[in-house]
């Protein structure tokens, strides 16, 4: 550890391996460090079975589940958007060639006490069960307009300006309700609240048509999932790490980073030995003197032997509920997964449900997501500190990534990391050296 490194990276976390594939891609001489013996960090995938119960103290009942070597469960499950930022990562970088992926079966959303597949094409709009027949037309076209649009052509955005005007002008100028306003900003734009109406349309209208064209790759939803869960993910960023002449190690002990007279980053010292650098990237719990709570996160992984009602016996499923629909500020997120993707054993599904905490019993507010899911084998839950640094790190040279928040895609994921890496490197990441496409193999 005698070295000078550009940076160091502490933790194994998905951001983290990210950003030293990312780093060592861009030829900066990387160490990365973790304090555990895994790949993963907070959003690590558990396998065996066995492991997970004694996670969370909880008795494995004997020749219930299987083979424990056939699951393998995410603690923090997030799908891909076939045309969103992570894959376009992973394409960049070329650790396509490390995975495999399936496309998810269903995406829903909730209304009214139950689920209905999100519209995202004409077709759909007319057939679909959210909105009365006036609606529908009012929706369709709508989504004509959305599909229609092209950013740097003012042509195409009619007598609207949607850098000038809001998301909610958009809304009434079509005359949409306040039911269909709910489902295109948290199911297809996937915003976590409201906040969003007053900013200018073009961002919502982008986010609807990322959806639209994640849809197109595969058709049957906009989500992809790697086989055998997310553990594969931040391993296929370090061999990518490694490949371009990172360094890493896992079960070293990180007793300090240390800082030079004005606050800046010039090492990280384990036991007796300090490796030096010029910048540190990391994850919260490196740095709890640097990072603050936001709020909390709770998930609920359970275990079921069906799928979920009124999908049409989908192996995978995303499902939001919007906060409206439940009297909530945030959205429900639901999740599942099957042995298709390697990740159970066969017959047997896993589902997670997920918010941002708002009251005092975080249990009663999945409530909603847990019904859906039910009946529950088993149920496992967690709360979590939500953390974001205090600072952008240009000082201290130390970049810090925010916590995983409570969505079930990866979209809030990667923008925390292409910030960071502009921090970092004062540059943008740039997406126009994508030459490579995604396999053409059956989804």
């Amino acid at each position: 550890m005698d070295e000078e490194y550009d940076a160091i990276v502490l933790g194994t976390g998905l951001k983290e391996c990210i950003l030293s594939g990312m780093l060592s891609v861009s030829g900066k001489k990387v160490l990365h460090i973790d304090r555990n013996k895994y790949y993963g960090g907070e959003s690590a995938s558990i396998t065996p079975l066995e492991d997970l119960f004694a996670r969370f103290g909880v008795k494995l009942p004997e020749n219930k589940y299987g083979r424990g070597r056939d699951w393998n469960v995410d603690l923090i499950p997030k799908f891909l958007m076939a045309n969103g930022l992570l894959v376009k990562l992973l394409i960049h970088t070329g650790v396509t060639r490390y995975l495999e992926f399936k496309s998810v079966e269903g995406s829903y959303v909730y209304k009214g006490g139950k689920i209905s597949k999100v519209p995202v094409d004409q077709k759909e709009a007319l057939a679909s069960d959210l909105m009365g027949l006036f609606e529908k037309r009012r929706f369709r076209n709508f989504l004509i307009y959305v599909q229609d649009f092209v950013q740097d052509d003012p042509k195409t955005w009619g007598d609207f300006d949607p850098s000038a005007k809001s998301m909610q002008e958009l809304y009434d100028k079509f005359g949409l309700d306040k039911n269909t306003q709910d489902f295109v900003g948290h199911a297809l734009a996937l915003y976590r609240d409201d906040e969003y109406l007053a900013e200018p349309a073009v961002k919502t209208v982008n986010r609807i048509k990322l959806y639209s064209d994640s849809l197109a790759r595969y058709g049957k939803s906009p989500y992809l999932y790697p086989m055998y869960g997310l553990g594969e993910l931040p391993q296929g960023f370090a061999r990518l790490s490694a490949i371009y002449g990172g360094t890493y190690m896992l079960d070293k002990p990180i007793d300090e980073i240390v800082y030079d007279d004005s606050g800046k980053v010039v090492g990280v010292r384990s036991g007796t030995e300090v490796a030096k650098c010029k910048q540190v990237y990391c994850d919260p719990t490196y740095v709890p003197d640097k990072v603050r709570i936001k709020g909390k996160v709770i998930r609920c992984i359970c275990l079921l032997d069906h799928p979920v009602a009124n999908t049409k016996d989908a192996l995978s499923t995303q499902i939001i509920i919007p906060q409206k629909q439940v009297g909530r500020r945030s959205d429900i997120y639901v999740s599942l997964i099957s042995s298709t993707h390697q990740v159970s054993a066969k017959g047997w599904f896993i589902g997670m449900v997920s918010t941002t905490v708002e009251t005092a019993n975080p249990e009663e507010e999945i409530r909603p997501g847990l019904d859906l899911l039910s009946p529950i084998a088993q149920k496992f839950i967690s709360v979590s500190d939500y953390y974001e640094p205090t600072d952008n790190g240009l000082q201290s040279q130390v970049f810090i990534s925010e916590s995983y928040d409570a969505t079930t895609h990866f979209e809030t994921t990667c923008l925390d990391v292409l910030d960071i890496f502009k921090r970092g490197t004062g540059e943008d990441f740039d997406f126009s050296k994508i030459k490579q496409e995604l396999g053409d193999e059956e989804l």
